[in-house]
């Protein structure tokens, strides 16, 4: 079985290569994805090697793009559309909620909406205003739609595969400062035999904790993993990777376990998918748990200017003292 190291980006890259190749229907739009490649060299070469009628740039419209999609997924093919940068969706939020999330039941299931929405999301880049949100929450409130995202090159090769090939509208969330990121890919499994989409994975194994994480805060949460081992702290770190609908088995049984549960996400606290979490896990392991579950989030504002993220997003060290804290109960 062939074996490559990848980056988080050029795996996107080759699965969405691979999707276009086994099949004629599927088409990538948005703007700059075509000779550019996309501002982050997503779809770098596939315009080149498939034509600009199946890797197409659009005019700069959000809205256009995911209205002109599901017109196309109407009509049969599987549109995989890419919003440049998160905070550049919400024009095209209306199309979202209200088309693409309810065309199957306003239907009464007779019209599917087999497309993609690609959005890198989340901060630590450096970046300008309106290019550093996580919108994770809004579109995992909304029924209709299913949510995902990668966190390793792996999962981001096999998930980008897998969301093309479902017949349900699905928001990808791709983590835009984890796209250098470099890991083992499996190229010639078969997408039949690979981990399922919408399923939670344990990323490490231990006893004494749960940290709950998923997209760029996994590599976070696996650092503070490392860091813990060396006080003698196993925590088990579980990749969450489906948002919509969520996939707790993983985490109910580590909570059993270990008692402990902090649930990590950089969107803000409040209302975020944490809350969620939180309740669900208070419900079906409250006689198993030795302290509240703690969320470590990022704070209740505007994102802030490039120079301070750093003191905006989560990081090591404010997971390892919300693991300290559990442990104070």
């Amino acid at each position: 079985m062939a074996t490559e190291t990848l980056t988080l980006g050029k795996a996107l890259n080759t699965g969405l290569r691979k999707a276009l190749e086994n099949d004629p229907k599927v088409v990538i739009m948005g703007e700059d994805v075509g000779k550019l490649g996309g501002v982050f060299r997503i779809t770098d070469g596939l315009q080149k090697d498939f034509g600009d009628q199946r890797v197409i740039d659009t005019p700069l419209a959000e809205s256009g793009i995911i209205g002109t999609a599901v017109g196309l997924a109407i009509r049969g093919f599987r549109p995989v559309c890419e919003i440049q940068f998160d905070g550049f969706v919400y024009p095209a939020y209306d199309q979202i909620v209200s088309q693409v999330a309810k065309m199957h039941y306003r239907s009464q299931g007779k019209v599917r909406i087999p497309m993609v929405i690609r959005i890198p999301y989340g901060g630590g880049i450096g970046a300008v205003e309106h290019h550093s949100e996580s919108p994770e929450a809004y579109f995992a409130h909304t029924a209709g739609l299913k949510v995902v995202t990668c966190a390793n090159p792996q999962d981001a090769y096999t998930m980008i595969q897998q969301a093309i090939a479902s017949d349900d509208p699905i928001v990808f969330l791709e983590p835009k400062r984890r796209y250098w990121e470099k890991g083992p890919v499996e190229l010639d499994a078969p997408l039949a035999d690979a981990y399922p989409l919408h399923a939670s994975r344990v990323a490490r194994p231990g006893t004494d904790a749960t940290v709950l994480a998923y997209g760029p805060m996994v590599r976070t949460a696996l650092d503070a993993a490392t860091a813990a081992a060396e006080d003698g702290r196993e925590l088990e770190v579980i990749d969450l990777r489906t948002l919509s609908p969520l996939d707790l088995t993983a985490a109910y049984e580590s909570v059993r376990r270990t008692g402990r549960c902090v649930v990590v996400h950089e969107a803000p606290g409040n209302l975020g998918l944490g809350s969620e979490i939180a309740a669900r896990i208070t419900e079906e392991c409250f006689y198993s748990l030795e302290s509240p579950v703690l969320r470590v989030t990022g704070f209740d504002t505007p994102y802030p200017a490039a120079r301070v993220e750093e003191e905006y997003l989560p990081d090591l060290d404010r997971v390892l003292d919300a693991v300290d804290r559990t442990f104070g109960w």
